[in-house]
């Protein structure tokens, strides 16, 4: 995904299950007008939309928006070169993903059935 040189000058993502636009703007060192074109641009940046429209990106997103800054900002990539490697990527990931999401369910799921027995 990222490099490690790129990754070092980035603040460390706190954890959290939702981020808003300027919490992410911040540990992207991107601005949040940018983070909403990004949103047009990228089809796997997709926050989860609540009242008023507010935007609340997942760690995941903010993943990929590291990925994208990386690929436009330190890589040369223009914005159409960007989203196909994107895609390119997305297929192979996909898998390791979704095995991802399962693991992170299960322990969510087991740290919920702990509280529930005390």
């Amino acid at each position: 995904m990222l490099e490690p040189s790129n990754n070092a000058e980035l603040p460390t993502i706190p954890g959290k299950r939702y981020f808003t636009i300027g919490e992410v703007s911040d540990l992207c060192l991107v601005k949040p007008h940018v983070l909403r074109y990004w949103e047009q641009e990228f089809p796997q940046l997709k926050p989860v939309k609540r009242r008023g429209n507010r935007r609340y990106y997942q760690r995941q997103d903010v993943l990929v928006i590291r990925q994208i800054r990386s690929l436009l900002y330190d890589q040369g990539f223009t914005i159409g070169g960007a989203r196909q490697r994107l895609a390119g990527d997305e297929a192979r990931e996909d898998v390791s993903q979704s095995q991802q999401i399962v693991r992170q369910v299960r322990l969510e799921l087991e740290e919920l059935l702990k509280s529930l027995r005390r």
